[in-house]
């Protein structure tokens, strides 16, 4: 939010999302829709993160812009502001490579070694050649990525708290090596905004996510949609439509804990039980529920791709605004370590 003058600076609040692909009905659950609450009560930094895309996808880059504006269309559709909140590109503030290489200098090797999601990823993704520098290193990037608008928070799921806890060690490192350099911390340490974990399930009862194949993308034609919830899989015990089921082992009941009301879903319950509705009829009102969510957001983020101008309006203004206060810090961080202009 724009700090207007005799008004009290808000807290800072800064996050990101790579650019690998369209998002999805479980990253707007995730993530977005917290972003959209957070903007009215934080200055809210939001940026693409595409060099951390890089790090997976640096032999197939050629989709990368494309996701990046895919992506910006679907967070102003969503409800992001530009008048709430910065938005901007991650690759066109360079303060942010430059502080990543600093860190980098005093960051012992063994910290970025132990960061959970390292080994994990390595082992999921053995299809791409993960050893490299630039995969090790991306929490020391993400640190930069944090430290360099000196956030009071960082919203994140318990997954992404080691980052963050990460992400603060570093500062502390920083402010101790250069302590008598320093007449106070240049890095206040971030605190973790803890993210509500996503219950939005995917088309086949699992979480939702691309690696899957499950998703519902969040601006998806409302033709796919509806034939995307309608041939679902149901109980198995469903076999015809007089016998009856139990919606705990039905991946529909799963929407409906999401998207339904306390009736309809006692509804769902007692139906499914006694053959008392057919598996059609449970999946309409999980249809009308996820298409009214998404129609708003799919209008807002149409007008914006009818006017490309505008868009790159916001991101010019968006990157120019974080360009500014990364510089400050940066020149700090020069002078801190030696590297001040003579």
């Amino acid at each position: 939010m724009k700090k207007k003058a005799g008004e009290q600076q808000l807290p800072r609040v800064v996050s990101a999302a790579r650019t690998t692909g369209a998002l999805h009905l479980g990253n707007y659950h995730g993530a977005l829709k917290n972003w959209v609450n957070l903007q009215s009560n934080y200055e809210c930094y939001f940026f693409a993160a595409d060099w951390h895309a890089l790090t997976t996808e640096y032999e197939h880059p050629q989709n990368i812009r494309q996701y990046t504006w895919e992506m910006v269309l679907d967070w102003l559709g969503a409800g992001l502001d530009p008048k709430l909140c910065t938005l901007f590109i991650q690759s066109h503030v360079p303060e942010h490579a430059e502080l990543h290489l600093l860190l980098s200098m005093i960051t012992p090797l063994s910290w970025l070694e132990r960061v959970p999601t390292y080994k994990e990823l390595r082992s999921k993704l053995k299809e791409k050649h993960l050893a490299t520098y630039g995969f090790l290193g991306y929490p020391a990037l993400q640190s930069a990525d944090i430290l360099i608008y000196k956030p009071h928070f960082i919203p994140v799921g318990e997954d992404q708290v080691s980052h963050v806890e990460l992400t603060r060690e570093i500062a502390r490192h920083f402010q101790h090596l250069y302590a008598e350099h320093l007449v106070k911390p240049l890095f206040p340490e971030p605190q973790v905004l803890l993210t509500q974990a996503s219950k939005m399930p995917g088309l086949d009862g699992q979480k939702m996510s691309k690696s899957y194949h499950n998703t519902i993308g969040l601006r998806a034609d409302p033709k796919t949609v509806e034939q995307q919830i309608k041939t679902m899989p149901t109980d198995p015990a469903r076999v015809r439509r007089s016998d009856p089921g139990e919606p705990e082992k039905c991946p529909v009941w799963r929407f409906h804990q999401v998207y339904s009301s306390k009736e309809t879903q006692e509804w769902v319950q007692t139906g499914c039980r006694t053959a008392g509705i057919g598996c059609l009829d449970c999946k309409k009102p999980v249809v009308e529920a996820v298409l009214a969510e998404q129609a708003p957001i799919r209008a807002r983020a149409e007008q914006y791709e009818k006017d490309p101008d505008t868009v790159r309006d916001i991101l010019a203004e968006g990157c120019k605004n974080a360009r500014r206060i990364a510089s400050e810090t940066l020149c700090e961080v020069r002078e801190t370590m030696g590297l001040s202009v003579l």
